[in-house]
Formats: C-alpha cells, sequence, structure tokens
C-alpha cells in the first residue's frame, strides 16, 4: 500500500503540475491543498510533514483536475479579492481583474467624500465596482445594472456580505432601466474582447457575454457612449474601461459623439485602460 505524501513533497507535486495553466503554480497549489485539508496558507508551511488523509487528497484531486482544465481558481474557490473585499464569484460573472481597479480610482478621484452623489454602474457583474465605490462613499447612492439576473444574484449577495445598503440592482440592458433616471457619474468595465480575438482561448470558462462585444470589441462601448449622455446631470463623468490597445478607438468614438474633455488613465501596468469623458448634455434632453 503507498503512503501518502506529506504536504511539504504535495506542495512542490502539485506547483509542477500546475504550471502549465497557471502563472502562479505555487500560489494556486498552496490555496488548493489548504481547502482540501480545510487549513490556512500558514499551516501548510508550518507543518510540512503532516500526511493528508485519503478524503482531502480526493478533493484536493478533483480541485486540480478542475483547475487544469483552465478553470480560473476563482470559480473553484468560489471567491475573489478586489479592491480589500473578498468577493463571491460563480461562473455567471467575471472573474475581477486587478486593473479594473483603475475604473475604481477614476471614479473616487471625481466623487467628493462628503457628497452625496448618484452613481451608476453598467453591467456590474459580481458588483465588484459598484461596491467599491459604494464603500468608499458611504454618503452617494449607487445604482447597478446588469441583463444577467444571474449575475445581479451574485452581485446582491455580495452586497449583503459587505454590509452595503446604498447600493440599489436592476436588471436589464445598459441604461434601458435606470432611462428615467439622472446621474453624477456613470462608470462601467463592459466586455471589450473582439470575436477574433486569440485571448478568447484562455477565457473560454467565463462568460462570452461579460467578454465579446463584436469584431473590434467595441460594440457595448458604442451603445454605452451613445446613450449615457441623457441619463448625465451636466458636467457629468462617462468612465470606461477598455482594452489596451482600444484607447485611440475609443477617444475617437467619444468625439464624434459630442463628448469632451477626454482623457485615458493607464492601469498598474502601464497599460491604458480607463478613459473619462463629459458632456454638456443633461438629464431630460
Amino acid at each position: 500500500m503507498t503512503e501518502n505524501p506529506p504536504i511539504g513533497q504535495l506542495l512542490v507535486r502539485l506547483a509542477a503540475r500546475l504550471e502549465a495553466v497557471s502563472e502562479s503554480p505555487r500560489l494556486d497549489a498552496e490555496i488548493l491543498l489548504g481547502r482540501a485539508i480545510d487549513v490556512p496558507r500558514s499551516y501548510l508551511f508550518a507543518h510540512p510533514e503532516d500526511v493528508p488523509d485519503d478524503d482531502a487528497l480526493l478533493r484536493l484531486e478533483r480541485a486540480v483536475t478542475r483547475r487544469l482544465a483552465g478553470e480560473p481558481m476563482a470559480y473553484i474557490t468560489g471567491r475573489k479579492e478586489f479592491w480589500s473585499m473578498e468577493l463571491v464569484v460563480s461562473p455567471a460573472v467575471l472573474v475581477p481583474r486587478p486593473e479594473t481597479e483603475t475604473l475604481v480610482e477614476v471614479a473616487l478621484r471625481e466623487i467628493p467624500r462628503d457628497a452625496a452623489w448618484t452613481i451608476l454602474d453598467l453591467g456590474t457583474g459580481s458588483g465588484a465596482v459598484a461596491l467599491a465605490i459604494a464603500r468608499e462613499r458611504p454618503l452617494s447612492s449607487v445604482v447597478a445594472t446588469d441583463r444577467s439576473a444571474a449575475a445581479l444574484e451574485v452581485a446582491q449577495l455580495n452586497a449583503r456580505e459587505l454590509g452595503l445598503a446604498n447600493v440599489r440592482f436592476a436588471t436589464g440592458d445598459w441604461t434601458a432601466p435606470v432611462s428615467e433616471e439622472c446621474f453624477d457619474l456613470v462608470v462601467s468595465n463592459p466586455p471589450y474582447v473582439g470575436t477574433r480575438d486569440q485571448a478568447l482561448a484562455r477565457l473560454g470558462k467565463e462568460p462570452a457575454a461579460a467578454l465579446v462585444a463584436g469584431v473590434d470589441g467595441l460594440d457595448a462601448i458604442r451603445v454605452i457612449a451613445r446613450d449615457s449622455a441623457a441619463i448625465l446631470a451636466a458636467g457629468g463623468l462617462l468612465a470606461l474601461e477598455h482594452g489596451a490597445e482600444q484607447s485611440q478607438a475609443v477617444a475617437d468614438l467619444l468625439t464624434s459623439l459630442g463628448w469632451s474633455d477626454i482623457a485615458c488613465c493607464s492601469d498598474y501596468s502601464g497599460h491604458p485602460r480607463v478613459t473619462s469623458a463629459r458632456r454638456a448634455a443633461f438629464c431630460g434632453t
């Protein structure tokens, strides 16, 4: 009968197996093993000689099989950190990315700390952006829309877990559910991957509706840029996340639709990531 390997050996073997699918195989190995044994990662470092039992190894192998098939760690663990918040995630929503924190930063620079603004997050998914803004600006109110009822269920669960009462959710395409309302700021991390983009091969486990937006990846941004002026207060800001190679195309689109004060902000990696703009139009015009 073969004895089960101790934790130290398991981590080495797991990391080697995960190298083909992960940019951080050792971290993935530690998280998956810790979950299988039901211990924190710190326990693994302190007890490398401990030997997991058969049930733990079975749970571990099931999780590793999912990871080797390309499933994101966030879907396996059911959690993802964003803006120092631990969010529930599921295959119904896009996994929140670090670069999307740039969108939150742009929004927070615009919203005064003592203001009671109304902010709209279009295509909220897990609620990451809306909830980060709501937490940082508790006097303001945030409305978050998504056409996916399953995604909104995840976002609402996150709002409850975080105890955020200044967020309201609405089901529907982009601005449609709030077409009669008025906002001081509109933000969105819409789909912006083109249908022929090679990146789709590694994103296949995430919802295509949250990723793909036409051949050039700009279909959703076109709709948002066209419709947002009608629900923005005079001088209000629109802030859009987009691909690193799309900043000029987004700026050109906004210019053609009458937006002004167009500016682009780079993410932590130095890639153009969020473009903002203003328009003189105001709600009801």
